[in-house]
């Protein structure tokens, strides 16, 4: 279902303030059966991050100010991002030009996907359970914004990050990520498929949330997802054509302890039986999401040749 023009140019004529606006985006998302899962699947939040954002407001503000009435001007250019939305299936990110991961601010655009990981929550807490030392060299493998390596960064301030990536495009949107943040002393960007261009370097942590989707999934993607690069996203008939090749190579890059941990979503059924041998540890998250498994190198190098055959 579409929303007419003439609905929007009802809001701009009868709706008065910010709170108005934030009722009318949820119920424009909800009538257009929109679909929302770049980071929340809420439609009340995401209608508030397209308001406020449009209004130069944080999207924490202070509840008093949703009664603030706004000028014609600004309720045109909340319509036309709803429209933009809901019409033309565009995710809020691209729309922004703003997602957040693990609390930080990213630039993002049609050239990277949408900064969403259930990955952020080991971040947050630092790999506890997963790792006893601090790592000093950290690996992000498909970097893409770069949002995973810059939270890493941000969590282990006194290590050195490597973030690479096959797509030159998306390796100049994680540049702009890197120096917004203030990271280049910390962040290393680096045109590589996979390990190509990583010779003979060894990381205590490789962190990856590499392209995973299958066939089947791809058909069926919604469209908000069709407007990602499917680069990032298709990964062969069953989602492992990439997994496969970061499995057989990774020992070879993981110091004495290290540890890999890769994000491989609904293919997780597929990983686990083709390699029905290998002890992944699934991660459990308490905010939500699956489909990440940890490995010790230890167990890279045990099950190496079986990866590689």
């Amino acid at each position: 279902m579409l929303i007419p023009s003439a609905t929007f140019s009802e809001a701009v004529a009868e709706l008065s303030t910010i709170r108005d606006f934030i009722r009318f985006t949820v119920t424009c998302l909800r009538a257009a059966d929109v679909h929302i899962g770049h980071g929340s699947e809420d439609p009340f939040a995401e209608a508030n991050a397209l308001v406020m954002q449009s209004l130069s407001l944080q999207w924490s503000a202070d509840a008093e100010i949703l009664d603030a009435k706004l000028l014609s001007s600004e309720k045109q250019a909340i319509v036309e991002l709803i429209d933009k939305r809901v019409n033309q299936r565009i995710p809020l990110g691209y729309l922004l030009n703003l997602a957040y991961f693990c609390g930080h601010p990213f630039y993002v655009d049609e050239r990277v996907l949408i900064p969403r990981s259930p990955i952020a929550e080991l971040i947050n807490n630092r790999f506890v359970d997963y790792i006893e030392q601090e790592p000093q060299r950290i690996l992000d493998l498909c970097t893409g914004s770069g949002c995973i390596a810059i939270a890493l960064a941000h969590a282990f301030p006194d290590a050195i990050v490597d973030g690479t990536d096959i797509s030159l495009d998306a390796l100049s949107v994680a540049a702009v990520n890197v120096e917004h943040h203030n990271l280049i002393e910390n962040v290393n960007l680096i045109e590589s498929d996979l390990f190509s261009k990583l010779p003979n370097q060894r990381y205590d942590l490789i962190v990856s949330n590499p392209p995973y989707v299958d066939a089947q999934d791809m058909a069926d993607l919604p469209n908000e997802y069709q407007k990602e690069p499917e680069l990032a996203l298709a990964a062969g008939a069953d989602g492992l054509d990439i997994v496969r090749q970061i499995l057989a190579q990774a020992a070879e890059h993981l110091t004495e302890d290290g540890l890999l941990v890769v994000e491989v979503g609904n293919s997780e059924w597929a990983l686990a039986q083709e390699f029905s041998d290998v002890p992944f540890t699934w991660i459990e998250f308490e905010k939500g999401g699956s489909g990440v498994f940890a490995l010790t190198a230890e167990q890279c190098r045990q099950y190496q040749q079986l990866f590689k055959d």
